[in-house]
């Protein structure tokens, strides 16, 4: 059996396949982005899920898809971790970008990964090619959900939200200085927390422009740095997966525009996708 996951810094999907490709198991866990988490954390929520614990000496092979492990000492982490909690296991762990490449397409394309943090890469239709190296939520993850959820705390302190949208925001969060920095400074997966906040962009109606105006920012920082970056952005379509970029279909066309970039997939979830992957070239 294969248990496959595809895990964010919010949640993480685990599947679990035989060896014919059907789906046995579809289960969830808080998400396991290990350079933000310790291994005692690590280890806690995944032997905390009750449908996981009957695998931990069963499963033969773990191919773990995750944000945070474009690093070598993450990476590390986590993998002795799964190793540690699947004893019988072959344990393999791979950045994000390369779950997102196999549920986006299989043809030359950049792919681009918007949730909780971002990234993206450029995939030459055999190999994945990363033009930088992310520093995570502190200084990189433009147009993320932590991006987003950093920018509506700043623009309410600093009172640029809209009047009515900034009382609807005080009723929907504490926002309590205190209780903001005890979250941020004190507490584990910080960015988790600033991603919280995203959700209030998404489920609000729209006042004077500010939500187009703020997504749009963000995204136009994010072709900068990180689509840009790629010499092939103009000849090849560009990818995006998760949540925010779902929601952000329109935004993202519309940003896109000025510098003649062609839209591909937009995939919320990719774990389907994934799943598909490996019953055609993994099985």
């Amino acid at each position: 059996m294969i248990l496959i996951t595809d895990g964010g810094s919010t949640k993480c999907d685990w599947i679990l396949l035989d060896t014919s490709g059907e789906v046995i198991l579809k289960t969830r866990t808080l998400g396991l982005n290990p350079a933000v988490l310790s291994e005692i954390e690590l280890t806690e929520r995944i032997t905390s899920n009750k449908d996981l614990s009957p695998l931990f000496e069963k499963v033969a092979v773990v191919d773990f898809y995750g944000a945070g492990c474009g690093t070598k000492t993450p990476v590390l982490l986590l993998k002795n971790t799964l190793q540690n909690i699947f004893i019988n296991a072959k344990v393999s762990v791979n950045e994000d970008t390369v779950a997102a490449v196999y549920a986006a397409t299989t043809q030359p394309g950049i792919v681009c990964i918007l949730g909780t943090g971002s990234n993206s890469c450029y995939f030459d239709g055999k190999e994945i090619h990363n033009s930088i190296e992310s520093l995570g939520y502190m200084l990189m993850d433009e147009a993320s959900g932590n991006y987003f959820g950093k920018r509506l705390i700043r623009d309410y302190y600093y009172k640029k939200m809209p009047e009515e949208l900034a009382l609807d925001f005080e009723k929907r969060y504490e926002l309590d200085s205190d209780e903001i920095k005890t979250n941020l400074y004190k507490k584990s997966n910080p960015n988790m927390y600033l991603a919280s906040f995203a959700e209030f962009i998404f489920t609000s109606e729209e006042v004077n422009g500010y939500f187009y105006k703020l997504i749009s920012e963000g995204i136009l920082k994010f072709i900068e740095y990180r689509i840009l970056c790629f010499k092939e952005a103009q000849s090849v379509p560009i990818h995006f997966i998760g949540s925010i970029a779902h929601f952000s279909e329109e935004i993202i066309r519309d940003c896109m525009k000025p510098y003649h970039l062609e839209l591909g997939n937009i995939i919320r979830r990719p774990i389907d996708g994934l799943i598909e992957y490996y019953k055609t070239h993994k099985l």
